[in-house]
């Protein structure tokens, strides 16, 4: 595709979910680079719109940013998508624990119904290029590990059906219709304005605050964690690079770890003693994730940067300076 990446004019992008964790780390990373974003988000309160509202704070005053309040179930999907050279779909209900029962009703319209508009608005509007992220998820307990892009996909959760069913739409889309997309596939995804239910996020909070850590399972459970800038700059790769219509990759950061071994480097990142208390498994969490990245590598030139100390520790510094911020609001 080879869009310009630096000194505008660049390329026209929208960012949906463009207030959440990624989405605005990502919306940053493109207006840095001269492009001109248009960020949509519908705000949910799955958790506190405030943050979400917090996370647009560099944004909102940019000459290259607009900011869109829009819900993809039932907008004008199109109207957004004027002009757009590439669109990068990170919008959709997050979380494995609240997707089973009632709630799966939201999962399915946020996640599966929002990026079938989408994609028909993109192939409507000849949208150059559709990134959509996905998760690991998709694979559920995976037959081997590191676990490649061909492997069998048995999600273990609703959430992770529907993410496979919103990447199988991409796919479709591609199929029969020409359209451009590439699915991401990420592996835990963790740094600055990481979800307040993720578990890095409350293993640092519980650090810093004093209070215990409630653990799921035994904390034998291996994650492979993903930096957040190495996810941006995997995104971005994936709306300017050329690669087969209807690609699907994973985008993991090769540092895998058990619970266990992640609260103690948290505690050490920390320099605080951490007190855990176990409660039992969640149905819907599996016991292992780790992503072979070698097709990002040769489709994209990608790779994970960032070890995961280093991680923990930019992270840890964000909970901090939120720490001490909010303590100046609250003795103003």
């Amino acid at each position: 595709m080879g869009l310009a990446m630096n000194g505008r004019p660049g390329m026209r992008a929208v960012v949906t979910g463009a207030a959440g964790f990624i989405g605005s780390t990502l919306a940053e990373r493109l207006v840095a680079g001269g492009h001109d974003v248009v960020g949509v988000d519908c705000l949910t309160p799955y958790y506190d719109v405030v943050a979400k509202r917090s996370n647009l704070d560099g944004l909102l005053d940019s000459a290259g940013f607009t900011f869109v309040d829009a819900d993809l179930r039932d907008c004008d999907v199109e109207g957004l998508l004027e002009g757009a050279d590439v669109v990068f779909h990170l919008a959709g209900q997050p979380g494995v624990r609240l997707s089973w029962a009632d709630g799966f009703g939201d999962y399915a319209g946020h996640n599966i119904l929002a990026t079938q508009r989408l994609l028909e608005a993109a192939k409507r509007r000849w949208v150059k290029r559709v990134v959509y992220a996905s998760s690991s998820s998709v694979y559920g307990n995976a037959p081997s590990y590191p676990t490649a892009e061909n492997a069998s996909l048995r999600p273990h959760s609703p959430y992770g059906v529907t993410k496979l069913a919103a990447e199988h739409l991409c796919t479709l889309y591609a199929d029969n219709w020409g359209l451009s997309t590439v699915s991401l596939r990420y592996f835990t995804v963790y740094g600055p304005r990481q979800r307040p239910d993720m578990a890095m996020h409350r293993l640092i909070a519980a650090a810093l605050s004093g209070q215990p850590f409630p653990l799921f399972g035994n904390g034998q459970q291996v994650r492979d964690f993903t930096f957040v800038d190495d996810v941006a700059r995997a995104t971005m790769l994936a709306g300017t690079t050329d690669v087969p219509a209807g690609s699907v990759l994973n985008i993991a950061g090769g540092s895998s770890t058990t619970m266990v071994d992640l609260i103690q480097e948290v505690a050490s990142a920390c320099e605080r003693p951490l007190e855990v208390r176990v409660t039992p498994a969640q149905p819907g969490d599996v016991e292992r994730t780790g992503g072979s990245t070698a097709l990002a590598l040769e489709l994209l030139g990608w790779r994970p940067l960032t070890d995961l100390s280093a991680g923990i520790a930019r992270q840890v510094e964000w909970h901090r300076t939120r720490m001490a911020s909010d303590t100046l609001i609250r003795t103003a």
